[in-house]
This record gives C-alpha cells, sequence and structure tokens, in this order.
C-alpha cells in the first residue's frame, strides 16, 4: 500500500456553519427571494429572507442564534420539497457580546408572526447544530401561558418573554444539533488554565495535549486513562464554575451600584451601574474525544470542529466564548446557567421532530445524539444518522454527500407529515 493510499483521516473545519454553503444550480429556476425588516416585541431590529416559489402552504424556519447563513445547504431541497424556506436573523450575528437565548427567541418570534400574516398554514423550526438548542427553547417558552415563561435571564435581566407573542411552530427538524452550548463548551473547554487573568499559565497535570497523559501527535490517535478523563472532566465543570462567580460577582457589583445611584445620585456609582465588562475566555478546543478516537468510537476523523490544529484553535483568537459580558456567559455558554439546553427542553417538543445526526461529527457524539433523541417528548419523532461530517459532508471522500442525503430525508419527512 503507498503513502498515498493511507492519507490520514483529519477532520476539516465546520465550526461557524463552514462548510453549510449551498450549491446555487441546486436552486429550482423560479426561485425568488424577498427580504424582510422585522421589529421585535422589544423593539429590537432583525432580518428575515424568503424563499417561494409561489402556493406554498408551509414555511421552514431556519435560525442560528450567532451565526447568519442565508445560502444554507438545504434551501434547494426545501424548496423542491414543495414548501417555503424563512432564513431568520439574529440581532447580534456574529459575536456573543450582546446575544442573549432568552432575547433570540423574541427575534425568532417576531419571524413566526410574520410569517402567520403573510397567510402560511403550517411553520417548521429547523435547527442546525447551535441552532437545535434554540428551537427545542422556543418550542418550551411558546408551549407555556405567558405568564408562566421565563422572566429573567440568568444574568437577571427581564427577558420580555411573559407578555411577548410567541406562534406556537407545528413541527421541529433537528440537524446535527448538540446538547446546547453551555453543554457543548463544558465538554470542550481546557481545565488546564490555572488563571483567567494568564491564560498560557498550564497546569501539565490537567493538559489533554501532554504526553505524559496519553496525548499522541496527531493524526495519530491519543489514548487517555478512564483515571485521567474523571480528572480532566471535574477539572472543566471547576473552570465553568470559577467563570460563572466571575459573571455572577460581576453582575452583584453593577446591581448594588445601580441601588445605589438611585437612592443617593452619586455618579460614582452611576458609572459603575452602566458599566458591563467584557472578558475573554481562551482556551476552549479540548475535547479529549476529539483526539483519542477509541472514546464513542464513530466515523469522526481526527480533530474537533475548528480542524485538526489544537495549537491554532485552542491558543488562537478565534474559537468559542472568547469575547463574552457577564450576562451573555450566563445564558450561553455556562452549563450550569443556560436555559438553552437541549436536556432541559426537549421534554416540552410535542410537535412533530425529525432528528437527523450525522455519523462523523466531531461534536455530538453517539451518546449524545441518544440523550437528545430521548429528551424529546414527541410520540411522533424519528431519527435518521447519515454518514458526514458536523455539516454533512463526507468524512470518506468514497462516501456519498451527507447534506443531499439529509435534504432527501427532510422532503420525505415533510410530505408524510403533510406540511407540503
Amino acid at each position: 500500500m503507498t503513502d498515498a493510499a493511507v492519507k490520514p483521516r483529519t477532520a476539516t473545519t465546520t465550526a461557524g456553519l463552514r462548510g453549510t454553503k449551498w450549491n446555487p444550480d441546486r436552486l429550482p429556476d423560479d426561485a425568488r427571494m424577498t427580504a424582510h425588516a422585522l421589529t421585535t416585541d422589544d423593539k429590537a431590529p432583525v432580518t428575515g429572507y424568503l424563499f417561494e416559489r409561489g402556493g406554498e402552504r408551509s414555511v421552514v424556519c431556519l435560525m442560528h442564534p450567532r451565526e447568519m447563513n442565508v445560502t444554507q445547504y438545504l434551501v434547494p431541497d426545501l424548496l423542491e420539497a414543495g414548501v417555503a424556506v424563512w432564513i431568520q436573523g439574529a440581532r447580534s450575528p456574529g459575536n456573543d457580546i450582546r446575544l442573549e437565548h432568552e432575547k433570540a427567541l423574541l427575534d425568532m418570534a417576531a419571524g413566526q408572526l410574520f410569517l402567520r400574516k403573510r397567510g402560511f398554514e403550517k411553520t417548521v423550526l429547523q435547527g442546525t447544530s447551535g441552532g437545535g438548542p434554540l428551537a427545542a427553547f422556543y418550542c418550551e417558552q411558546s408551549a407555556l401561558v405567558p405568564e408562566a415563561r421565563l422572566r429573567k435571564s440568568p444574568g437577571g435581566r427581564p427577558t420580555g418573554l411573559d407578555t411577548a407573542d410567541m406562534p406556537r411552530p407545528d413541527g421541529v427538524i433537528l440537524v446535527s444539533a448538540h446538547l446546547g452550548q453551555g453543554q457543548l463548551l463544558l465538554n470542550c473547554i481546557d481545565p488546564s488554565v490555572i488563571d483567567e487573568k494568564y491564560p498560557l499559565q498550564t497546569d501539565e497535570g490537567l493538559s489533554a495535549f501532554a504526553p505524559e497523559n496519553g496525548y499522541a501527535l496527531p493524526p495519530e490517535s491519543s489514548s487517555y486513562t478512564a483515571a485521567f478523563l474523571d480528572k480532566y472532566r471535574a477539572a472543566q465543570a471547576d473552570r465553568i464554575r470559577r467563570i460563572d462567580n466571575f459573571a455572577l460577582d460581576s453582575l452583584a457589583r453593577k446591581a448594588e451600584a445601580r441601588k445605589r445611584a438611585r437612592a443617593t445620585g452619586d455618579r460614582d456609582a452611576a458609572i459603575l451601574a452602566a458599566w458591563n465588562p467584557i472578558f475573554e475566555v481562551w482556551r476552549t478546543d479540548a475535547d479529549p474525544r476529539c483526539f483519542d478516537l477509541s472514546l464513542e468510537p464513530s466515523d469522526r476523523a481526527y480533530g474537533t470542529l475548528w480542524g485538526a490544529n489544537q495549537t491554532a484553535s485552542n491558543y488562537g483568537s478565534v474559537g468559542f466564548a472568547r469575547v463574552c459580558t457577564p450576562e451573555s456567559w450566563l445564558s450561553n455558554w455556562s452549563a450550569f446557567h443556560s436555559n438553552a439546553g437541549m436536556e432541559r427542553c426537549a421534554p416540552a417538543i410535542t410537535q412533530p421532530v425529525l432528528m437527523i445526526e450525522y455519523t462523523g461529527d466531531n461534536s455530538v457524539f453517539p451518546s449524545e445524539a441518544n440523550r437528545i433523541f430521548n429528551s424529546i417528548a414527541s410520540q411522533k419523532k424519528v431519527r435518521h444518522r447519515i454518514h458526514g461530517n458536523h455539516h454533512g459532508r463526507p468524512v470518506d471522500s468514497d462516501r456519498p454527500n451527507g447534506q443531499i442525503l439529509a435534504g432527501q430525508t427532510i422532503a420525505a419527512w415533510l410530505s408524510e407529515h403533510g406540511f407540503s
């Protein structure tokens, strides 16, 4: 066998919805797109994009809390299936500074209201990756009477959900949906960081990249012991809680300053009440399952959602949760405070559900896919496993394009449930 024949399998970057762009040649010739400027219940401006061919009764709605991808690969297949497609934008695309999942629900609700007024009889939420937990969170809150909804975000801000009009969707499609941003970060944050202010200081006894702990140079699979992994996972939770405490302490100081400012009119107190610290979270790409392929075996290649170079992804400036506020950290990235967790929200999903799991995913592992599917309450739920990476591209070049197979699977499900 030649060296070329044994080329190592390494992951390509899929974070940030990379690899989800459509092939424009697959769009129906009669497809048309219109852009719509909307205003949320709390007066924030958001934008949505509607794809139609004409005469559709149902619309599939795609939204991610942070990313905006109008040219998503499923659009051509959905239009061919006989449904319209709505791409919903969030109020703060591309960053975590303003993002709170509770506010993202108001963004989604604005789109749902627009579509109902537009005349669509049925809406189906489609969540890809982090869009899955967001869709589940929306289903949970929209199923409640307004006064029973969450009134405060994890950071203590009023959500506005208790007064908002939130139409219930008629179905849910989950594609490579993970457990939620908080759980995702809990699994991949590097616990060997000693001090958040000095992120290059490392406890080598907790490093997944230390050879003495079982690390091997890529693309050779590492091999960690159960004892190391137990210690590692506990330390990851400890690091999340330390950042939680920093965020909560910051908000408590802000609240106390606000109280003093209102009571005394003190300018220094008013400044502290207005000040909203922005902080950095480094080294967040270190899930051992991405380097030790014997853990939760699957079709995945060596590496993470950010690729196979962990020196760049774990230490570089681009990564999960890099820049946060206390409010955004608690709402989005804290496994112990975020409301947008699949296992917390999916028991409220009673609508028909289609779940598509890609078998070479570097962020949704087999046990997690099982947990997600088992947590969905719907009696009309179905699960399909398709070869592909996090966004359905083939891990092995001789395998079919999972994105095409996913589109075909979704089209059949929409027809079966009367959406097309």
